[in-house]
């Protein structure tokens, strides 16, 4: 260890023998590993585009089609009935089959129905594409996340993390520029909308061919050799001083010989060592999912009801939006400073607070302003979020943990959309939006029953 920066030095090879997963974890931040996170944010972005370009599409066809609300709230809410099946089922098939092959086929489903949404007829039509839509969506972001922490040095994996889920801001500002300059545009300007919300059908192919699958999970499945040259690509991109020259695992016998911990094939997410942070987990995604879905998918759609204009209400939620990369930027700074329990905790306290100011809001510059703090509490807590998750599980159930917590997540985020038109009725914006922020808070406590990994590695 360097005493004067802290940072770990290259190992003696001679002198100690690394398991692949200790390798990558003494590595510094790489363009390899620059590459992935760039390849994986893309379409990160990409599904942000679609779940944010869904809302401003909804406020359009509420006026052109005389939707009800019970009929927005559906288009709505049907993607995230996809969202928490994909999820559950996509975490499961990343333990099975891969991470990188799940993340493909992800992007190309939600893609190509995003794409026949704009052929879309009828609220029946348009339904039965936002729950594929949702199904491939809901998949791809808790996979994608696992992928990258797979491969990020434990001294920074937590920032990498939210650099990665920062990438979420770029595609919901993406999509309040579609809804603010094409959808707005003209009476089929949603359909246009859709069209280019296809185009992660066409990165899926990228994202294919260029990112490695996860070291950890081909050595769970033999693979020791494709594990070997993927570790040995990142060492060199890394520098001539990681090259490791001892002796490396490729059987279990040599693991056994050489004292490498293996993971426990046998452990589950209810496992009693793991039943803890599990159920702490999924209040948190139920929670932040519940106010997040409840408030985002229908600002648009409240603003108008408000009686400003459609081009007015979309403008507002550009600037809203814009308030997220700033959130993004202290959560990864304060994930790697004070850990990651108290950066959720801080940004969850954080939106609460914000929610109750957006709900008494009236004048134009009261909206933007709580709804700026709002969008920046509250995806500074979701780069935290992703970062947590993928490191409280070991690698036989990191995908199936992430996964399932996030389908449980997307429960809430089904249930919220159609419960907003009757908060309103009962008590306007002002209850609405305290209902918000107690779920805030609710996952603000969840926070502290889960155990601290920053600076820990990740088997």
């Amino acid at each position: 260890m360097n005493e004067s920066t802290g940072e770990q030095k290259p190992v003696n090879q001679q002198d100690e023998v690394l398991a692949r997963s200790e390798r990558l974890e003494r590595l510094p931040f790489t363009k390899k590993l620059g590459k992935l996170l760039g390849t994986s944010g893309v379409g990160w972005a990409l599904d942000a585009m679609d779940v944010g370009l869904i809302s401003f599409i909804v406020a359009a066809l509420g006026q052109q089609w005389a939707l009800t609300d019970a009929e927005r709230s559906w288009i709505i809410s049907l993607g995230f009935v996809g969202m928490a099946i994909g999820a559950t089922v996509g975490g499961l098939l990343a333990d099975k089959i891969g991470r990188r092959s799940v993340f493909a086929l992800t992007l190309l489903i939600y893609g190509l129905a995003t794409g026949a949404s704009a052929l879309a007829t009828s609220v029946a039509v348009l339904l039965v594409f936002r729950f594929i839509v949702g199904l491939g969506l809901g998949a791809e972001l808790p996979v994608a996340s696992t992928l990258v922490s797979e491969f990020a040095p434990k001294k920074i994996r937590g920032r990498v993390i939210v650099w990665l889920e920062a990438f979420w801001a770029l595609g919901w500002i993406a999509a309040a520029l579609i809804g603010y300059f094409v959808v707005a545009a003209s009476d089929d300007g949603w359909r246009w909308g859709l069209v280019i919300g296809a185009v992660p059908a066409l990165y899926a192919l990228v994202i294919r061919l260029h990112a490695p699958e996860s070291v950890r999970f081909l050595e769970t499945k033999g693979k020791y050799d494709e594990a070997e040259k993927i570790v040995q690509d990142y060492e060199a991109s890394a520098g001539p001083e990681y090259a490791y020259t001892g002796p490396t695992v490729r059987s279990e016998a040599d693991a056994e010989a050489l004292h490498v911990p293996q993971p426990d094939k046998h452990l589950t997410i209810w496992s009693p060592s793991m039943r803890g942070r599990t159920i702490a987990l999924w209040v948190i995604w139920f929670a932040i999912n519940f106010s997040y879905y409840g408030a985002f998918t229908w600002i648009p759609s409240l603003l108008t009801a408000q009686g400003f204009s459609l081009v007015r209400s979309f403008e507002f939620t550009l600037i809203i939006t814009l308030a997220q990369i700033p959130g993004y930027a202290l959560s990864a700074y304060l994930i790697e400073k004070i850990g990651r329990r108290n950066t959720l905790a801080i940004f969850l306290i954080g939106s609460a607070v914000a929610a109750v100011l957006y709900g008494q809001a009236t004048a134009e510059w009261q909206i933007i302003a709580a709804g700026m703090l709002l969008s920046f509490f509250n995806l500074g807590a979701w780069g935290a979020l992703y970062a947590i998750g993928p490191e409280l599980y070991p690698t036989t159930v990191r995908g199936t943990g992430t996964g399932a917590a996030a389908g449980f997540g997307r429960i809430a985020s089904i249930i919220t959309p159609l419960l907003v038109p009757l908060f309103l009725s009962w008590g306007g914006n002002v209850l609405t939006f305290s209902i918000f922020s107690a779920a805030f808070a609710i996952a603000a406590g969840a926070a502290f029953f889960l155990p601290e990994q920053k600076g820990k590695a990740i088997n």
